[in-house]
């Protein structure tokens, strides 16, 4: 059974409207980052959910939420 010891929660937001959630937390060993993903240009009201993705180290799991937080920042977004 999977038990999450920690996580971590960063939003994205473009015009005042949730556009990514990216949740980070320790699973059975890896660090496993889970992305919600509210598209722009559509009346979606479900996210896409992108992922998860697998990382053996935290630090490999950081520089991808940092790296996708700068991107998101590069297209206009506000990253919390």
């Amino acid at each position: 059974m999977s038990t999450a010891r920690s996580a971590r929660v960063r939003t994205a937001r473009k015009d005042g409207r949730q556009v990514v959630t990216l949740r980070r937390a320790d699973i059975d060993g890896h660090i496993v980052v889970e992305c919600e993903v509210y598209p722009v240009n559509s009346l979606r009201v479900e996210p896409i959910r992108p992922g998860p993705y697998r990382f053996d180290t935290e630090d490999a799991a950081n520089a991808f939420v940092e790296e996708t937080g700068r991107a998101l920042e590069y297209l206009g977004c506000s990253v919390s």
